[in-house]
């Protein structure tokens, strides 16, 4: 297969996490996807958690689940392609109502946003008379519907305190929420949803990372449980761990967090050592080049929301931005 010259530059850049021999599966898929972004005025919005040949050669904006809400309100493209999973997609829908925004793979879900209903939200609306509802972005367009606002794991503790009461309703992530009550003094009442991969960490993880590999920097993500976070050196969303490691330039590093956003921040920092627990998201990784590839030439699946569903929803997201 021949390697055109705009993969082969592309290919410079991820060269230390995909073998050469792999590299012309790939390139093929990057040349079409290319192109067909030219032709369809589209963008592709990548989450960090997307593989390097996605993140790095065919995004146009990547980062964590605050960030690509917040660029996705500045795409003048008619087209997004949402590289994540599907409340990422909705999300983007939410901010862009009258753009078309694709998911490639309409599985490609989360076991966070499948934890909780809106007739889950209503219930503990009666229970808890009063109680504003903090809704993570983690969730489906018709939960965020029911909620007061939304937060990422990035602006968790800022959206709480924001609401300036003395008690709040958190979903639907219990550790995000236990590990955000260890930092204000606000009250948090929480449902017990967990993120499938970051629950599987556990201190002794940590241990035994430490002892490998003396010197090493621990960075865990706040969906980890909160006996994790009391082991690590620090605790952030995605964002916040990539601009620690940036900052800092430790030597030795560890993300605890999804696989591949360790190869993702490391092709920016080739000097440091990143040790890689891997505990792979399956949602995730349902998007490859292939599918953005046939989402874009067949224009599937498009995202599509009740209006009178996404109206409410929408101003749970346009709050949380406001902040």
């Amino acid at each position: 297969m021949t390697i055109s010259p705009n993969a082969a530059e592309l290919y410079s850049r991820v060269e230390r996490f995909i073998p050469a021999i792999e590299w012309p599966a790939f390139s093929g898929d990057i040349d079409a996807i290319l192109k067909l972004k030219r032709e369809r005025n589209a963008v592709i919005l990548a989450h960090n958690y997307q593989t390097p040949e996605i993140f790095h050669c065919v995004a146009d904006i990547v980062g964590d689940s605050l960030a690509l809400a917040r660029k996705a309100m500045e795409v003048e493209a008619e087209v997004i392609v949402l590289a994540g999973v599907h409340f990422m997609a909705e999300t983007a829908k939410l901010l862009n109502p009258q753009k078309t925004v694709l998911i490639p793979d309409m599985g490609a879900g989360c076991s966070l946003a499948d934890s909780i209903t809106p007739q889950d939200v209503r219930l503990m609306r009666q229970r808890y008379p009063g109680v504003p509802i903090v809704t993570y972005v983690n969730t489906s367009a018709a939960v965020k519907a029911e909620s007061d606002i939304c937060c990422t794991s990035g602006n968790a503790k800022a959206v709480v305190e924001s609401l300036g009461v003395p008690r709040v309703i958190m979903l639907p992530d219990e550790y995000l929420a236990q590990n955000i009550a260890a930092q204000t003094d606000v009250e948090i009442i929480a449902w017990r949803g967990h993120c499938e991969v970051h629950e599987r960490f556990t201190p002794d993880d940590i241990r035994e990372l430490r002892a490998s590999h003396p010197g090493v920097t621990v960075l865990a993500h706040p969906e980890c449980p909160p006996e994790v976070v009391a082991e690590a050196d620090f605790a952030g969303s995605t964002a916040a761990m990539s601009d620690y490691v940036g900052r800092e330039k430790p030597a030795r590093v560890v993300l605890m967090t999804e696989c591949s956003m360790s190869d993702n921040v490391a092709v920016d920092h080739p000097d440091v050592e990143f040790i890689r627990p891997c505990n792979l998201c399956p949602h995730m990784k349902r998007i490859t080049l292939a599918n953005i590839r046939t989402a874009l030439e067949e224009m599937r699946h498009p995202v599509t929301i009740d209006p009178n569903l996404a109206e409410r929803a929408r101003l749970s997201v346009e709050r949380m931005l406001a902040i």
